[in-house]
């Protein structure tokens, strides 16, 4: 699977612990993130990381580009709801597309928790996502 990793400052520790805990699910599945935080993540798990710009400086919307062409089977994005985000247009954007794709996404540990478990579990081996389709009208 291709997971996107994304991460305001104020959350990019807690997404470093989530990441630690399911290192031996997730080195088994393609890694992307936004800059800042796909190099943390990287040098704190050695895991590979792709990494595209920063969020402010498009990384959210480079991101959401790749859930628009079928490129992207999950979003975790520990969004930091208590503080304003200058791109915040754009974070709405990418929230916006994976409803539109169907791409699971998930803002917080608990539901990243249950996502990434159901990867070990084999939820989404039979499940044929429909992102590669045309969105609904």
């Amino acid at each position: 699977m291709n997971i996107a990793l994304i991460a305001h400052d104020q959350k990019k520790d807690d997404l470093i612990v989530l990441i630690k805990t399911y290192v031996h699910i997730l080195e088994k599945h393609q890694l992307f993130a936004t800059g800042t935080t796909g190099k943390k993540i990287a040098d704190a798990t050695g895991l590979p990381v792709h990494c595209f710009r920063s969020g402010p400086l498009g990384g959210d919307q480079e991101i959401g580009a790749a859930v628009a062409r079928g490129e992207m089977d999950m979003i975790i994005f520990f969004r930091d709801p208590l503080t304003a985000q200058p791109h915040e247009p754009d974070v709405s954007a990418l929230m916006r597309l994976c409803d539109v794709y169907s791409i699971p996404l998930s803002t917080n540990m608990g539901g990243s928790e249950i996502l990434i478990r159901s990867i070990e579990q084999g939820d989404f081996d039979s499940l044929k996502l429909s992102h590669n389709d045309e969105p609904p009208a």
